[in-house]
């Protein structure tokens, strides 16, 4: 059992665990002591003393006294904080009606036109649902159902979501959580990874048709290569772009789908286009959205190729309860409202220009930074022993993280070796932000680095 705890603990990055340290204030104490007897299991606290918000506002959380954090972890609140058109448009909803897709919803129709117009027009149908991890488990069924194929390729450290379907083929998940039999795993496009001679296209279009042979030499033809378009689990890659289509083209030459998972890289956070596939430069048969969609609300949405997703739909119902009901819709529909009217998507790629700038920077001469990278407003310092050796420093990104915390300032880490800065605020990260973080951050590399 220990040792099984330990690999669990090694799987989550920046994990607070309970007795390492009794400087905690009294109240907080006291209410992890109470959710630890009343939660389930496999919940985890974060940073190595926890911390407890009351409010917040654009990327600012405010604690129980007062402090203001300078939130650069949470994707989720997409626009930020308490946005107050998505507040007000929620709290409206809520007191008119709150309906599912069995009823004609005129809001459902408008969310879903304006939606799709964000995408090419070849990407023409969506279906709602309440998760990332249900949008992905409905993309792959999908899938599967199109293409009669079983089999999955996916990056090796990646992570899709948490219902069983999906957690197959995560294997950030870890050792507790096997990967089933129909998943091959390819590198990420690190392109360190590369042979000496070989482009990083070459290297990922050869990693994904030995995939599909073995999958094919076991058995399974495939059904879908799935891919966050950022990369973020695997240690945050988003450059260089033109490897990918050479990738899809052996994807479709074996019978298989891609599917394009946006919760991480979708609505602008990569600052170059609303959706992360488009820098690469690739149509994908489905695409996947979650977490973002609703600043906080329980949406997510799955759309695709109609020739995709035709016959699942004259074949098998599909009905979700919560899936496109009228609240969450109102949510999807003001985070566009916002998107559009405070012109986000420039704000996130000057915000992150700045932010990756002012990083290079920093940590131009220190021997531990390997790589700063990322686009838009998802930034990856990737943390080492040494640069020459490139040998992970997961204790080093710990002390980063947590000394940044010790500073009101929120950061995590990712990657195979949880040894990679993970820099990824609400996209209301503004210049004074930026500045805000990039001298804290001067001031623990210091020290750090």
């Amino acid at each position: 059992m220990t040792s099984t705890l330990s690999r669990a603990i090694a799987n989550y990055p920046n994990r607070f665990i309970p007795g390492a340290t009794s400087e905690l204030p009294e109240h907080l104490q006291e209410t992890i002591q109470r959710r630890d007897k009343v939660l389930g299991p496999g919940y985890t606290l974060i940073y190595k003393e926890p911390v407890e918000f009351v409010s917040g506002h654009g990327a600012h959380l405010i604690d129980r006294d007062g402090n203001d954090y300078l939130d650069a972890y949470n994707n989720v609140p997409c626009v930020g904080h308490a946005h107050p058109h998505v507040a007000e448009a929620v709290a409206r909803q809520m007191t008119a009606v709150n309906t599912n897709t069995r009823y004609v919803q005129e809001a459902l129709v408008d969310y879903a036109e304006r939606l799709l117009a964000t995408f090419p027009e070849e990407l023409s149908r969506l279906s709602i649902a309440c998760s990332g991890s249900e949008a992905n488990d409905l993309a792959v069924r999908v899938a599967r159902f199109h293409t009669g194929g079983e089999g999955i390729i996916v990056t090796r450290w990646a992570y899709h979501g948490i219902t069983r379907e999906v957690a197959s083929f995560s294997p950030h998940l870890g050792a507790g959580s096997p990967l089933g039999p129909n998943v091959r795993l390819i590198d990420p496009p690190d392109p360190r990874l590369a042979a000496p001679g070989t482009t990083l296209a070459e290297h990922m279009r050869r990693q994904v048709r030995a995939a599909i042979d073995d999958l094919e030499r076991h058995g399974y033809r495939l059904a879908a290569l799935i891919t966050d378009c950022a990369y973020t689990s695997d240690g945050i890659f988003t450059d260089p772009v033109d490897y990918m289509r050479g990738v899809v083209e052996e994807v479709h030459a074996a019978g298989g789908v891609y599917i394009a998972d946006e919760v991480q890289s979708g609505f602008a956070r990569l600052g170059e286009s609303m959706w992360g596939f488009s820098r690469l430069g690739v149509l994908p048969d489905i695409v996947t959205m979650g977490k973002p969609m609703g600043n906080g609300m329980p949406i997510s949405g799955v759309v695709f190729r109609p020739e995709v997703s035709e016959e699942f739909g004259r074949n098998v119902r599909y009905f979700n309860t919560f899936g496109g009901s009228s609240i969450p819709v109102a949510a999807g529909a003001a985070v566009l409202d916002v998107l559009e009217t405070e012109n986000v998507q420039q704000r996130v790629l000057e915000s992150g220009n700045a932010l990756r700038a002012g990083l290079r920077e920093i940590t131009k001469d220190s021997p531990h930074v390997a790589e700063v990278r990322g686009a838009g407003l998802y930034v990856g310092v990737e943390l080492v022993k040494d640069r020459d050796t490139l040998e992970p420093d997961r204790l080093l990104a710990e002390d980063v993280i947590n000394d940044m915390r010790d500073r009101r300032i929120l950061i995590n880490g990712t990657g195979r070796s949880a040894n990679t800065l993970k820099i990824r605020p609400p996209l209301a990260f503004d210049s004074a932000d930026v500045t805000r973080f990039l001298e804290t951050f001067a001031e623990v590399a210091k020290n750090r680095l």
